[in-house]
Order: C-alpha cells, then structure tokens, then sequence
C-alpha cells in the first residue's frame, strides 16, 4: 500500500488551489421545478411529521430512495420511494423498511427528561430516537446502509447494515442486525462507504466535530464491541473567515466515481451564517481518496427556496444521496428537515466548472422567501433566560438575521415574558 506510506497517519490532507482561473463559473445544482419530490404522509403515523434526508442508489433501471421519516411517535424510522426518470415518484410503500431493532437504537431505552434530551442531540424533531439520515453503497452482491443510530439520550452514533441486492430489489426486507462501528460518547455521523476498495480496503467517511475523518478497514465485520473507526485521515474546515465552510464539514452521499477522481458532495456551516447548511463539492484523488484535487470556494447549493427554510429547521439543504443517470448528476437532499427535494447538475460541465471554480455565481431558484423577514419554526429550542435565571424552552421560537448578519433563534420566556436570544453551535 504504497499510498499509505505518502502520508502518516493522521495527517491533514492539503487542498490543491487549483481553481484560480479569472472569469470561471464555479458549478453549482439546479432545482427540479417540481420539487419537494416528497412529502409527509399525513395517512401514515410513521411519516405524518417529515421526511427527509435521503439515500440514493440506482439499481435496477431505478432511482431507489430511503429517507428518513419522522412521524407521531418522535422515532426516526426509514421509508422506501422509487423514480425511474430521477425527478417523478413511481413507487412508495405504505409501510417503512427499516425500524429501530437495537436498544442503540432507541428500543426499550430508558429517557431522560426531554428539556435535555432535545436540547443536547435530538435532530430534526426525532426526540425519541431511531434510525437517522441513511446513506446507501452497493459493492458485490451487497447494499450497505450506514446511519446514525440515536437512543433518545447518548451520544449519536454511528451503526451499519446491510441487504442482498436481490433482496434489496424484491423489497424482502432481510437486513442484516445493525451494529456501531463508532466509539461510544463521541457524537459521530455523516457516514458513507467508498463503492469500490482502494488496495484491498473498505473506506468510510465519517464526521466527528468539525471535520470529515476517513478510515481505511480490512473488512466490515465490525463487533460492536471493542473495534470503531480510528480517523486516519482528515478532510478539514477551510480557517479562513471569509470561507463558506469554515465551522463544520461532513460527507453527503458515497463519492461517485468519475475518469477525473472521485466526486464527493458535502455540506457544511461557517461562523457568519451557521444555522444554515450549505452544499458543496469535491473531487479526490482516485487512487487515493484523503487526497483532495479540487474544492469549492462557494456552495453549490444554498437554502433560498421556501420548502428549504420553512419546515422543522429553516435554512437546511442536506445531501445524503446522488446518482450518475446518462451524463447527469442528481443529488437528492432534505429541505428543511421536512421534505425530499433533488437538484440536478450537467456532469461535463459540473466537473469541468469543478476543477476550474473560482467566481461565483448566483444560482436560479423556483421560489425565495426574503431572508430579512423571520422563518418561524418547529424545532424546540432552548435558551437561558437571564431574568429568570434559568435554561427554558423557548417559547415562539422563530431563525432570524441579525443586524450583524449573524442568524440567531429568537422568542420568549415562557414563565416571564422575557425576549430570548439564542445563537447556533456546532
């Protein structure tokens, strides 16, 4: 493993700056006009609340997408849709195809009070638990799922599972019993797996606060007890102020591979804006996936249609799945913590655009709120009332921008009345 011996562990891959070219149009995503592709399932109690954040992986003749599905109990479960042509939903089943099974998971789970559980690392409404914001690699007969397992009060963490493709295509549910490959009390997520070994070795991505770790493995036969993910290797924040991902990064969906290297969509945060999730690109080194050929220095795609800023968290666009479909790229995101939504981008161009990014350009959306007017929200958020003296629920809370530009939440105390200010964190 000649690559290995480049680089010693842990070392932090530097960023080829190559795209310095004047006057390049750096490549962004465009919206299907018929977005959200999905939406919550009323009739259905698993997925009356949201769904979002989805896997992707064509097989089949098909787009198959697993998203994740919150409804009235608060327990995030997985739901199955189908698109032949990427963008129209032909199938969606009735019932979810992945369940929490684990105490990991949520399952039998003793909880805390909830004005900590939500507070600390409850995710887009699950305050229950369950199983989070799937992401799909095939390699060899098997369909692998990596997700976040979260049980209502512990650390998020990741867990793995997989299907035989034959079973994945029937729809005969067959998954393999989850088990974590992440350390326990370490909030670890955003994880994907390399579709195809590199020297004999499984690579997976995965995020621990703020930057997005890889881990080269022997095999996938993780315990569950004493073996985790290591992160060798670092893709990290970009420091400087004036960065778009500048606060925290993580992977999107499993790197594509390209005759350029691997294209790897990821979303990030920075200091200045950091409620809100933003979608960018990468291409590694084929041979060697820590190392990062091209990056881009603005998003690709940002919250500014109404479906991606009014939901249970405003200003959220997040990648967990993409497929190559005749010379296009689809990437399929969650909205707002609310809906499924896809944006879609030419792949010579896009790559082409990637290699080369430099000037940004504004990118054409269906419909915009006016991000100076408030985005009320669902989510229950926390603050410290200073009349009070004391950590409450924030009543009314609603995301706004402050004069600063900053975002902040804001709303009331519920026992006084008091105005409340709340700013994000990673």
């Amino acid at each position: 493993m000649r690559q290995f011996k480049e680089l010693e562990k842990g070392k932090i891959m530097a960023v080829k700056k190559s795209n310095q070219g004047k006057g390049r149009i750096q490549p962004v995503l465009e919206r299907f006009p018929g977005n959200p592709i999905l939406k919550p399932e009323t009739t259905h109690r698993w997925e009356s609340k949201a769904v979002f954040n989805p896997a992707a992986i064509y097989e089949g003749g098909k787009v198959h997408i697993l998203y994740r599905a919150l409804g009235d109990t608060d327990t995030s479960v997985i739901g199955y849709a189908s698109s032949r042509d990427g963008f129209h939903i032909d199938e969606r089943l009735d019932e979810p195809v992945y369940v929490p099974r684990e105490r990991f998971e949520g399952v039998g789970a003793k909880r805390r009070i909830e004005v900590e559980l939500s507070d600390n690392y409850a995710s887009g409404g699950s305050f229950a638990g369950g199983c989070e914001d799937p992401r799909l690699t095939r390699i060899d007969d098997r369909v692998y799922m990596t997700y976040v397992a979260y049980d209502g009060f512990s650390s998020p963490r990741i867990a793995l599972s997989s299907i035989n493709i034959d079973d994945f295509l029937n729809k005969n549910w067959k998954w393999k019993n989850p088990v974590l490959i992440s350390r326990p009390d370490i909030v670890d997520k955003n994880a994907c797996i390399l579709p195809e070994k590199i020297d004999g070795k499984y690579v997976i991505f995965h995020r621990i606060f703020p930057e997005i770790l890889i881990d080269f493995v022997d095999d996938l036969d993780f315990d569950g007890e004493g073996r985790w993910l290591e992160g060798q290797f670092k893709i990290p924040i970009m420091e400087s102020s004036s960065s778009w991902d500048s606060r925290k990064v993580a992977a999107g969906p499993p790197p594509m591979r390209t005759k350029d290297g691997w294209l790897f969509i990821y979303h990030a945060i920075d200091d200045k804006d950091e409620f809100r999730y933003k979608m960018g690109a990468m291409l590694l080194d084929i041979n060697y996936p820590p190392k990062v050929l091209a990056r881009t220095t603005h998003p690709i795609l940002e919250p500014l249609a109404r479906y991606e800023n009014e939901g249970l968290k405003t200003g959220v666009v997040y990648p967990c799945g993409a497929v190559i479909l005749k010379d296009q790229l689809f990437v399929y995101y969650g909205g707002a913590d609310m809906v499924v939504c896809v944006a879609t981008a030419k792949m010579g161009e896009f790559m082409s655009q990637l290699s080369y990014e430099h000037d940004p350009v504004r990118s054409s959306v269906t419909a915009s709120p006016n991000v100076n007017v408030p985005v009320k929200t669902q989510e229950q958020i926390y603050g410290y009332c200073v009349k009070c003296r004391t950590k409450v629920k924030i009543k009314d809370p609603r995301h706004i921008i402050m004069k600063n530009l900053r975002h902040a939440v804001q709303g009331i105390c519920p026992r006084c009345g008091t105005k409340i200010f709340r700013y994000g964190r990673g």
